[in-house]
């Protein structure tokens, strides 16, 4: 089993843009280290500097840990929308007049 931690599973640092420009050069070799590191804008997460990858992870949890996607307020699905019949012998003009009141 490889004892190499997962660098996606890691919490995400978050530091913002003048912070990142006072130590670049840190700030990449940490990234280049296989750290994730969230940059901020006035607060709000603007990009994520981290290690290339082939295929970077844009998982849910990796997005709502970076601040980048809202978690949803609901706790499970609605489920499905009850079908509703709709005639198919009318024609879209009656539709059209009966809906503006002619």
């Amino acid at each position: 089993m490889d004892s190499t931690p997962d660098p996606h599973l890691a919490p995400l640092t978050r530091v913002g843009v003048r912070d990142l420009r006072a130590d670049l050069a840190a700030m990449i070799r940490r990234a280049g280290g296989g750290e994730r590191i969230v940059i901020t804008v006035d607060g709000q997460p603007a990009a994520i500097l981290g290690p290339p990858s082939a295929a970077p992870d844009l998982s849910l949890e990796t997005l709502f840990a970076a601040g980048l996607a809202t978690p949803p307020r609901r706790d499970r699905p609605t489920g499905q929308p009850e079908p509703v019949s709709a005639p198919v012998d009318i024609r879209i003009d009656d539709v059209v007049d009966e809906l503006r009141g002619r």
